[in-house]
């Protein structure tokens, strides 16, 4: 079960304004998103973007993918 202090993402007006980040991060999730559909890896993401866990990262495209059904 997600839970807010389980989830791989979080969102506060003190960190970018309330855009949905990586947990501990400055990272939007909206990132992600854009180099995977800009064709770049799960990997080079996580080499670019350190900060971001790699268990974070792959639970957000779960989360995703079930979203959309």
């Amino acid at each position: 079960m997600l839970t807010l202090e389980h989830s791989p993402v979080a969102s506060s007006s003190d960190v970018l304004g309330g855009t949905l980040v990586f947990r501990g991060t400055r990272v939007p999730v909206q990132s992600l998103l854009d180099y995977l559909q800009d064709g770049f890896s799960l990997d080079q993401f996580i080499d670019y973007f350190p900060s971001v866990s790699r268990e974070d990262a792959v639970e957000f495209l779960r989360l995703v993918r079930n979203e959309k059904g």
